[in-house]
């Protein structure tokens, strides 16, 4: 095993915005908790320390909150039913700071139905709930739900059993039941494309049972080890990580992934968890050995480096995954025995912010522990029995006047097209330089429909409709280009063409909604006779900085070119995975 797990860029917040006298720095952290017994939804004010509402439902629920921290989905079995609360909690993220708006939690009308419903599966904002008296699944969109649509489509295994499903880019990922005895776990994963045709064999995974994703890469726990699932050039490439000879018998059946570090954290056997590096070839899984059995168990989003282990004694442990051992136990509650109905109520663990949460069933409270000196902070009653637990929160700016703000935003409203003529400097050739790729195959495979599903959460017209426009504006025969020393090369199936270029000046344009953009102009000064006379960039950056993408404009006529504005072909690293470029363009 390799002693530091592959990084992962991750933060929080980025800093305070220059026009800090407009605006207020902000904390919030809710907690929502499930009772075991009632169908109802606690939602409390970590930062206050109170109750603030309650919601009921149809059937006591599993909770799961969206990565955005704008909803969370009450998973209720015994109601058939998926209820959508809206967290209140919502950040708009500028680059250099982050906005937060704060307003009251709510039941958001939003309801899938289906029978038995069991395992809920983000990726990449796509929601996959599957039903397991149907051996159906149903997908959906953020934003439909918390505007109280219901809006889904549907994914079927072939026969009802325990099963998981996942939109995975333009593909869905569906177990497949054990057809002599649908009572049994699935035995494997198949690939659908988006009309539900199987793509490929099997990727054979007995006793499937427990996923999660860690960066851009998925596991699935199989008796046999563990499927990996990364993204490849035209399908969802699907490799199988057996466990090391020398593992004890057990298998993971509860997969959580690391944020911030890339690893999984899994259950094995009543009394270890195993820390997992999906990358590795060798000594990939490291047992950590508990003194009694477990209970629960999470992950920090905020302290990558550690994870959190509740165990029947009563006892919370900070586990430290890069050495792979115990730092420090803390009793917090009486003892939990994990003899019993695997159903009966026992705590569940969260993380909020500066503080880690333990539910109390028995005791109807709340243990928050204070994450840096890991010593109990405070308890906070909640009425009934407290089970599963989720937290959403974290620290923004608050704004007086949102209609002027929006021009205090330096690098994110030059993003977004809003700008000052000075603030524009000419730009080398060189912030250019590599090796690209264009991203139309992958809008054409469907690999970017999570893309286009994000937008329409948070734009005004549906996802087809975005991917209709993006369609005409990626559209290109050129799948290729490199930028090397003042050369620019073309790639058409595989064909070379070759050109010289100068910098040609900078032109800008003014668009219908009042925002602005800067080609990059640069002319051709020797080079084969097909390589265009001119290309223009146009990268969202107006000063010289090295280009993350760019959209390319070519073409003989200088002057026709800067009229051209529904073709634009887009460019982003040959190094980049398909799935490193849709999390590239949901960032933004």
């Amino acid at each position: 095993m390799k002693k530091i797990f592959g990084m992962i860029a991750s933060g929080l917040f980025a800093g305070v915005s220059v026009a800090t006298a407009q605006a207020d720095e902000m904390t919030a952290w809710r907690l929502f908790v499930s009772d075991h017994s009632e169908p109802k939804v606690t939602a409390v004010d970590a930062v206050k320390r109170e109750v603030i509402d309650t919601f009921q439902v149809k059937a006591p629920a599993a909770l799961y909150r969206s990565s955005s921290g704008a909803a969370v989905f009450a998973v209720q079995r015994d109601g058939n039913v998926v209820s959508t609360i809206s967290t209140g909690i919502a950040f708009d993220d500028h680059g250099d700071h982050r906005d937060l708006d704060v307003e009251a939690p709510r039941l958001t009308g939003a309801e899938i139905a289906g029978g038995y419903p069991v395992h809920f599966v983000e990726h990449h904002g796509q929601f996959a709930v599957f039903f397991d008296k149907e051996g159906a699944a149903r997908i959906f969109g953020e934003r439909d739900a918390l505007n109280g649509k219901a809006t889904s489509r549907e994914v079927s295994s072939g026969a009802p059993h325990h099963g998981v499903a996942v939109a995975f880019g333009g593909h869905d990922l569906v177990s497949v039941p054990d057809l002599q005895e649908p009572s049994n776990l699935p035995v494997g994963i198949g690939v659908l494309d988006r009309v539900g045709a199987e793509l490929g064999t099997v990727a054979e995974c007995p006793d499937l049972h427990g996923e999660a994703a860690s960066g851009n890469i998925l596991a699935f726990a199989c008796s046999t080890g563990l499927l990996v699932v990364t993204y490849g050039k035209v399908a969802p490439e699907i490799r199988h990580l057996p466990y090391a000879d020398g593992l004890p018998d057990g298998k993971a059946t509860t997969l959580l992934g690391g944020r911030g570090l890339q690893y999984f954290l899994g259950n094995y056997g009543p009394d270890k968890v195993v820390l997992i590096d999906p990358t590795a070839e060798a000594d990939a899984f490291r047992l950590v050995e508990l003194a009694t059995r477990r209970v629960h168990f999470a992950v920090d989003p905020v302290r990558a480096r550690f994870a959190y282990v509740f165990t029947e004694d009563g006892q919370l442990h900070q586990l430290d995954v890069v050495r792979g051992e115990m730092l420090a136990s803390l009793k917090l509650t009486d003892p939990y025995s994990m003899d019993g109905p695997w159903s009966d109520s026992r705590p569940r663990v969260a993380v909020a912010g500066d503080n880690i949460v333990v539910t109390d069933p028995l005791q109807s409270k709340l243990h928050l522990v204070d994450a840096a000196s890991f010593t109990k902070a405070v308890e906070i009653a909640v009425e009934g029995r407290p089970f599963t637990i989720v937290a959403v929160g974290g620290s923004g700016q608050t704004h007086e006047g949102k209609e002027t703000h929006a021009h205090h935003h330096g690098d994110g409203q030059i993003y977004k097209g809003y700008f000052e003529d000075s603030q524009i400097s000419d730009r080398p050739l060189s912030d250019y330089a590599g090796d690209w790729q264009s991203v139309y195959p992958y809008l054409q495979d469907g690999t970017l429909d999570p893309v286009w599903m994000h937008k329409a959460e948070n734009g005004e017209t549906s996802a087809e409709h975005y991917k209709a426009y993006y369609e005409a504006g990626y559209r290109t025969d050129v799948e290729r280009i490199t930028i090397e020393d003042g050369t620019v090369t073309f790639y058409r199936a595989g064909k070379a063409s070759a050109g010289r270029y100068a910098y040609d000046g900078y032109e800008i344009l003014t668009y219908e909604k009042g925002n602005r953009g800067v080609r990059f102009i640069f002319r051709k000064t020797g080079g084969d006779s097909d390589a265009p006379q001119f290309i223009q960039f146009s990268d969202h950056k107006i000063a010289p900085e090295k280009a993350d993408h760019y959209h390319l404009y070519w073409g003989d006529d200088r002057a026709e070119l800067l009229k051209e504005l529904s073709n634009w072909p887009t460019y982003y690293p040959a190094s980049l995975s398909a799935g490193d470029i849709v999390a590239e363009m949901l960032a933004h």
